[in-house]
């Protein structure tokens, strides 16, 4: 099983497969729009706007499993971080990540990476790195701000 045998939705409903990221590196985010980490966006676009040109996508997964804080539609969803903090990176379908229902790529992305207390997903903005071979080589917790993930990525886009 590989990173590349997934396929997802994005946020108009249309399947993408991972393998389309293949010989990329890869920041992969469950995020929210009402929570106190959601500025965390601006971070993130920061390092998409300084690294897409050498090979670096961010997957944006809006979940609303955490309080539901990321009650709206796919595309209020979207707008909003279009309009708000000027997002240009990819925006999929809102999805599970946790429980019986979540989608099978974080499924696979937590058994590849636990976390401190386990492989579950405790909040937004839990991120993991996969380098440009497919492999999930680092799992962050949502408190870890883009700018501290930023050494990781550079040294991946260098290999």
């Amino acid at each position: 099983m590989s990173i590349y045998n997934f396929t997802v939705k994005d946020a108009s409903g249309l399947d993408v497969s991972i393998k389309d990221y293949e010989g990329k590196v890869l920041l992969i985010v469950n995020t929210a729009t009402g929570c106190g980490l959601t500025p965390q966006y601006e971070g993130l676009q920061d390092l998409y706007d300084k690294y897409q040109d050498q090979g670096f996508e961010i997957l944006d997964f809006p979940s609303n499993q955490f309080a539901n804080q990321a009650p709206g539609s796919d595309d209020e969803i979207k707008s909003f971080c279009e309009t708000r903090f000027g997002v240009t990176f990819k925006i999929f379908h809102k999805i599970d990540v946790n429980g019986d229902n979540a989608d099978p790529l974080f499924t696979y992305l937590k058994k590849e990476k636990g976390g401190m207390l386990g492989s579950n997903i405790k909040w937004n903005f839990t991120k993991f790195l996969v380098n440009k071979k497919g492999e999930v080589v680092k799992r962050f917790a949502p408190t870890d701000v883009p700018e501290k993930i930023e050494n990781d990525i550079k040294k991946l886009l260098s290999e």
